[in-house]
């Protein structure tokens, strides 16, 4: 039988994956319950996703990344800053020879380029619109059932349907983690002030609050809030007048952006950390959300995810059986130490900045100072921040950071 991939989910991570997948010349359909209308249009999600440096290598192997570039805004340099202190730690690309640590992309943006991507290569399905009912294995294939009545038989099918995956329910494979009772607000904002490609990363008891260069737009200077709160505040911070919104906004950042308003639609997501126990079973696996889930207070949940595409893209290339269980092996033990060590690493930050007592605020800020003057801790930092981290080989191509231009 032809190696076929199945892939069920047609989000941000599927949809990539059905473009590199597709692009090495698989036979790939992609599956979404979700209309084809619906997601292209310019209210089904408002957030704003932070592209790596290595995450941008694999939007390129994708032929992604090409048109996105015009719509994309670089971040050159990282100011992090701990409630009322007035330290900074300062990261610039400029250190690490980068042209920037990523780019700040519309996940509308996104989502209609690899849309076109995807639909524009012979070999990949985009079945959208279509929800799956059932999932069934056998010694050569896996059969989804879809909610039309149809059977679709595959030599793997892949999981890139979110925490609330699917597959993953089939596959038995149960997850632990924690519920931060914190929420995300996200919207864009209009500054007085360029940003100059700033990031800023602002601790704050209640969690962090994130400013990050987006493009202007008609000469406004906009930037992408990620705003932490507590969870049972979320609504009243999306619903609640304009002006006390932006009044909030203007009493956390307005000495570095100047005067600041909302210039868009406010959504709430909620926040939690949730890892699968494996990622693979006989014809199937996990990618993405459906394996692995984090706090964004690194901004790394779908670069992290991207690894895992590129990764899975590697192996299944040079494999005989893609859907055979010692292929799918290599890709779990090829991905779990880099997600294990992203998951604690962004639970370990979670909690010991959303604390307040007195002898952990001190032990923080001495922390921020030694990274500040110790230039190879600076340096492993703002390699994290790149997606070039020990464990991660984004694109599988060992690229190295483009010398900065100004």
């Amino acid at each position: 039988m032809k190696q076929t991939i199945g892939i069920i989910g047609g989000g941000l991570a599927g949809l990539t994956l059905a473009a590199l997948l597709g692009s090495e010349g698989f036979d790939v359909t992609c599956i979404d319950a979700t209309k084809l209308a619906d997601q292209v249009s310019g209210g089904y999600d408002q957030r704003t996703t932070a592209i790596s440096f290595g995450s941008r290598q694999v939007m390129e192997r994708a032929g992604v990344w090409p048109s996105l570039a015009a719509q994309s805004s670089p971040i050159k340099t990282i100011d992090i800053l701990d409630g009322d202190s007035k330290a900074v730690l300062n990261f610039d690309a400029r250190e690490v020879d980068a042209e920037a640590f990523g780019w700040i992309v519309d996940n509308a943006d996104l989502r209609r380029a690899l849309v076109k991507r995807v639909q524009g290569l012979k070999n990949v399905r985009h079945l959208t619109g279509t929800a799956v009912n059932t999932v069934s294995f056998d010694d050569d294939h896996a059969a989804v059932v879809l909610s039309d009545g149809k059977t679709l038989k595959f030599s793997l099918v892949i999981g890139a349907d979110g925490r609330k995956s699917v597959l993953r329910d089939v596959m038995n494979i149960g997850t632990f983690g924690r519920d931060y009772k914190q929420s995300a607000v996200v919207c864009l904002v209009a500054h007085e002030k360029p940003h100059k490609g700033m990031a800023v990363e602002h601790f704050r008891p209640e969690g962090p609050f994130a400013l990050l260069p987006f493009t202007d737009l008609k000469g406004t200077h906009r930037s992408a809030l990620v705003w932490t709160v507590d969870g049972k505040d979320a609504k009243r911070w999306v619903s609640c007048d304009e002006d006390i919104f932006n009044a909030a906004l203007n009493e956390r950042s307005q000495e570095r952006y100047g005067t600041m308003r909302v210039a868009g639609k406010r959504e709430a997501w909620p926040l939690t950390l949730a890892k699968s126990y494996s990622y693979i079973a006989p014809r199937a696996v996990l990618v993405a959300e459906a394996a692995h889930g984090i706090h964004p207070i690194a901004g790394q949940g779908l670069n992290m995810s991207l690894r895992d595409l590129a990764a899975l893209a590697d192996i299944l290339k040079g494999a005989d059986d893609i859907g055979a269980m010692e292929t799918l092996q290599s890709f779990q033990r090829r991905r779990r130490m880099d997600n294990l060590s992203m998951a604690f690493a962004t639970d370990g930050l979670t909690m010991l900045f959303s604390n307040d007592l007195a002898s952990v605020k001190a032990l923080r800020r001495a922390g921020l100072r030694i990274v500040s003057k110790l230039p190879f801790a600076k340096k492993f930092f703002m390699n994290q921040a790149m997606g070039l981290s020990a464990f991660s080989t984004a694109a599988g191509s060992g690229d190295k950071p483009r010398r900065y231009r100004s």
